[in-house]
């Protein structure tokens, strides 16, 4: 028919569209877009596909474990042991996830992972190793009664334990594989997960410290103390410092290209051994001899602490290294100024560029009719409206916000280019990276120069850049001269740098702006002062 239908002739029937090919856009123009879908295509496949529910069952699982050995501990301990032991061994545990945070800081990871991997330690780890230690050591008492609690703790537990802690680190591994990249994030992961089954552990020695002190009378004259001591004050690193092996070894895994697959399995297995057999070795120092716990705490636990302390380190050096060596790529297509990336590869630096930008942005709003209030970089002159003084500090640390974002996409940038270089980039490489440039490009007006003055500030800059110009007090009338911000010249054009199967597009002109790409696009105003105090 001429109206592209078919009539139905039975009364009641409604009309059929009439399938024509030069009259398909035509009918499906009217299809309402996806946010006014009344019908959406339904999933279809295994339920643990779901996001949703595997993160219900995720939580579910723990906050179950969590109330078993809950139950478990305290009919153990008693209620007043439980308490005592709850408030001593929750001491140590600020201390050591600050210490892994601080080391995880150049390239921070959710705190959900990290909430995650400490959940698993305090309630799934230990649950599973408080079961399977019990039921083992009754095993081998039926056969050998006075080797029983040796075995059990010398061979059972090391086994058990970090094969439950390292579950944790193995699925974030497996499920988080873009927020786990190298050697530091698996200490990280391995480092909470240990706090976490470190702290349940202490909560049930502990508690029986206590019950012990009140059976004997002494209250916590004798054996709570020394308890708290040796585990709190003189080996709180010590779980955790047998994970970071396995740790190590998933990390290890995770840097290294697809193709080269014995050491991506090699590693992690190598580190889980390493960790059971540290592990066994210190628990069996009170059984070889009567000073045999000093002589392995002096001679191996101390020595081997400090080493891989500073492998990490030393491990966390080389990720702020590799932001000098990554960036100036993107420098040079005018993406970044040219001391950006030196800058970035400094922690002090970072910090002084959020800090600037909060004094200075707080200072812009709120400047209250004074002519020139001095900032750390140039000079604050009094808006129309000058704000709140609480406003205006919120300005600052919006300012301050949009600098510690432009620092995470910048590292995140490089260490997605070091991925490429090395081969363990997705095939989505191109994708991210244009991605992470647009946020930068969002945030360089307010970023950029807060790292241009860090940069000056911290004697950070690029070869053949200017050497900083002497600084003159804050005031009224402090002035200093301000080099180029381009000391190169014009940023010159960007060459695309394979890496294998993995090329970097090249990029003639920003595409989220409509600023002529030929401008440098990180000019801002000129920059005087000094640190700030």
């Amino acid at each position: 028919m001429s109206d592209g239908s078919v009539q139905q002739q039975w009364q009641g029937q409604p009309v059929v569209p009439v399938l024509q090919e030069q009259r398909v856009g035509e009918i499906l123009a009217a299809v309402p877009e996806r946010s006014q879908w009344r019908y959406r295509p339904r999933r279809v496949g295994p339920l643990w596909r779901n996001r949703t529910f595997r993160v219900v069952a995720v939580f579910a699982t723990l906050a179950l474990c969590g109330v078993v050995i809950l139950a478990l501990v305290r009919d153990q301990t008693g209620t007043e042991g439980f308490l005592v032991g709850l408030g001593l061994a929750v001491l140590p545990v600020p201390a050591l996830m600050a210490a892994f945070r601080w080391l995880g800081r150049v390239d921070p990871r959710p705190w959900r992972n990290l909430l995650f991997a400490f959940a698993w330690g305090a309630c799934a780890a230990a649950l599973v190793a408080i079961l399977a230690n019990s039921f083992a050591t009754r095993w081998i008492a039926g056969s050998d009664p006075g080797n029983a609690d040796t075995l059990g703790a010398t061979v059972i537990a090391p086994v058990v334990e970090e094969s439950a802690k390292a579950a944790a680190v193995l699925l974030l591994f497996l499920f988080r594989r873009r927020e786990f990249t190298g050697l530091v994030d698996g200490a990280v992961a391995a480092g909470f997960t240990a706090t976490g089954f470190a702290f349940t552990e202490n909560i049930l020695y502990l508690g029986n410290a206590f019950g012990e002190d009140q059976q004997m009378g002494t209250a916590f004259a004798s054996v709570t103390v020394m308890t708290f001591l040796i585990r709190a004050v003189m080996t709180p690193f010590a779980h955790p410092l047998f994970t970071v092996l396995t740790g190590i070894g998933l990390g290890t895994a995770a840097s290294t290209a697809p193709g080269r697959r014995f050491r991506r399995i090699g590693a992690p297995l190598l580190g889980l051994v390493l960790a059971m057999g540290m592990h066994a070795l210190w628990n069996g120092s009170a059984t070889f001899t009567r000073y045999g716990f000093y002589i392995v705490y002096g001679a191996f636990m101390v020595p081997v602490f400090g080493l891989i302390t500073w492998l990490l380190i030393r491990a966390r050096r080389q990720e702020l290294r590799s932001l000098a060596v990554e960036l100036p790529a993107y420098a040079g297509a005018g993406w970044l100024s040219p001391a950006e990336p030196l800058a970035l590869a400094s922690m002090r630096a970072r910090a002084l560029a959020r800090n600037a930008a909060r004094q200075r942005y707080a200072a812009a709003a709120g400047a209250y009719g004074q002519p020139h209030r001095a900032t750390p970089y140039g000079h604050a002159h009094a808006p129309a409206h000058a704000k709140h003084p609480k406003e205006a500090k919120e300005h600052g640390r919006a300012a301050a916000r949009t600098v510690a974002e432009y620092e995470a996409f910048a590292t995140s940038l490089a260490f997605l280019r070091r991925q490429a270089r090395r081969g363990t980039a997705d095939p989505d490489f191109a994708a991210r990276e244009l991605e992470l440039l647009h946020h930068l490009w969002q945030r360089r007006d307010v970023a950029g120069p807060a790292l241009a003055y860090a940069a000056r500030a911290t004697h950070r800059r690029p070869p053949g850049f200017p050497p900083p110009w002497p600084h003159h007090a804050y005031g009224p009338h402090a002035h200093s001269a301000a080099p180029a911000p381009y000391p190169y010249g014009a940023p010159s054009p960007y060459t695309a740098q394979p890496y294998g199967q993995q090329p970097v597009p090249p990029y003639t002109a920003p595409p989220y702006t409509p600023q002529p790409y030929a401008a440098p696009p990180c000019a801002g105003p000129p920059y005087s002062g000094s640190p700030p105090a």
